[in-house]
């Protein structure tokens, strides 16, 4: 399934472009947010989770104290210079009880992870090839996102950070 730009329910394109794999994909445009089982450009099932990466968000999780975590969908998004993520939550899933394990590689970013209003006060962290974050219990639901990307040229990812999003979508 290729890298697209989604349009986001208010008609914005995001910067990021974004791809999935797993049995589930997230997607969004003009009809909301939502996981589908199938590619809504290709119309074919999104591709099979790796095992590997598969096995490596599971033992992320259990390092995070997340024991039971299987997850069935991979958000890959790849930032090129200048892209970010604006401040959000991630609630379209149906089980909150279940981590976020995300997987940093590429280019640095800066992480912002704030609290369960917008306006809370922002944790910066520097993200960078091999970072792996685990979050959930009180703080699944808390706003976070990343920083315009700055220009840079990483020797396995060129001019892109990509990060590895994985969830329990239902």
């Amino acid at each position: 399934s290729p890298f697209r730009h989604m349009t986001t329910p208010g008609g914005y394109d995001m910067s990021v472009a974004m791809t999935n794999c797993g049995n589930y994909g997230w997607v969004t445009d003009r009809r909301g947010y939502r996981y589908t089982d199938r590619d809504p450009i290709t119309q074919n099932c999104w591709p099979e989770m790796p095992n590997t990466f598969y096995q490596l968000a599971i033992n992320a999780a259990r390092e995070g104290g997340f024991d039971q975590f299987q997850p069935d969908v991979c958000l890959i998004n790849r930032y090129a210079v200048g892209a970010k993520m604006s401040l959000h939550q991630d609630k379209d899933e149906t089980d909150f009880a279940q981590p976020i394990v995300s997987l940093s590689f590429g280019l640095p970013a800066i992480f912002q992870f704030g609290g369960m209003l917008r306006s809370d006060t922002l944790k910066k962290v520097l993200l960078t090839h091999g970072d792996v974050v685990v979050w959930g219990g009180d703080s699944r639901l808390v706003y976070h996102g990343i920083l315009p990307i700055k220009d840079g040229d990483h020797r396995l990812t060129g001019p892109y950070r990509i990060n590895m999003t994985f969830r329990k979508s239902g």
